[in-house]
């Protein structure tokens, strides 16, 4: 197959088609059904966390160290599933991104056939992430209102570079936490299945994402570039912030006007944040997609 003009002028944009026939391969190779692979029937441990704890809000506060094991057993579990709660609420995000991409293409395409079973694996995810909070007795939940509603602008109207580097920003942050999760053995079984599976599927998803933004962006102008950094680092500050939501601190028993201030506060946290973005913010930087303004918001939410 003949390589294109942009390929050959970027060598880190690799042919469309070539991928998608690899991703396929892949995914046919190392998929899971998390309906089989999980053991929804097992009884949960009342000894083990939901999440690593170094990943909690609060870790390394002196509230943290005021709670009971048991407390931070609860905390974590409810902290894990409202992670998981934002991550469903981003994922039908992508889903409807992705298809609209897709819409009225060339179905006969690895390109075409690689997203559309990205979406089949984002709803089994979904579904997946929702079991999980349900077997710990947790909430649904989801992101304030006001982030909601901009949720609806964006998977409406982001498309090119920011839909793609959008997906990334959301996948890359969880899959650094995950890949911790899924090796604790102090983590609850479910979470390290669960992660596992998330894991494996996204690591196709996010080379698919790495290689559209690229393609999305070579050869724009430098006002586009200037909007869609923006964009992108106002999705990412809005995932990022959204991720814990404060009714977590209240199911654990915890005063939430404190817990909040000192989860603000906790410099152990925001270097565990700035570490899990480190690959992102160097993607970014090098596909010119960071920068100006932008920056703030990261620091914002410590991603920068």
């Amino acid at each position: 197959m003949t390589r294109s003009t942009l390929e050959l002028r970027n060598p880190r944009i690799t042919d469309r088609q070539d991928t998608g026939t690899r991703l396929l391969e892949s995914s046919a190779r190392m998929s899971y059904d998390p309906m089989v692979e999980v053991d929804w029937d097992a009884p949960v441990p009342d000894d083990l966390y939901g999440l690593t704890p170094e990943w909690s809000t609060l870790y390394g506060t002196p509230l943290w160290n005021e709670m009971t094991f048991e407390q931070q057993i609860t905390l974590t579990k409810h902290e894990v599933s409202s992670i998981m709660g934002t991550g469903i609420w981003f994922e039908m995000i992508l889903q409807q991104m992705v298809i609209r991409d897709m819409y009225a293409k060339d179905a006969s395409q690895a390109h075409f056939q690689f997203a559309l079973t990205e979406v089949a694996d984002e709803c089994r995810h979904s579904v997946m992430f929702a079991r999980t909070a349900e077997k710990f007795g947790c909430p649904s939940y989801v992101p304030r209102r006001a982030v909601v509603n901009l949720g609806r602008g964006f998977k409406a109207l982001a498309s090119g570079e920011v839909a793609y580097a959008g997906i990334l920003v959301a996948e890359e942050i969880l899959d650094v936490m995950q890949r911790d999760w899924m090796k604790d053995t102090r983590v609850q079984p479910i979470v390290r299945v669960t992660s596992k599976i998330h894991v494996v599927e996204e690591a196709r998803h996010m080379r698919f994402a790495r290689e559209e933004t690229l393609r999305r962006a070579a050869g724009t102008s430098k006002a586009r570039r200037a909007a869609s950094r923006g964009a992108i680092a106002i999705a990412a500050n809005l995932i990022v912030s959204s991720m814990i939501n404060p009714a977590v601190y209240a199911a654990a028993g915890l005063d939430t006007e404190r817990a909040l201030r000192e989860a603000k506060n906790n410099s152990f946290r925001a270097a565990k944040v700035r570490e899990s973005s480190q690959p992102l913010m160097r993607f970014l930087a090098d596909a010119d997609l960071l920068g100006g303004p932008s920056k703030r918001l990261y620091k914002r939410v410590h991603m920068l």
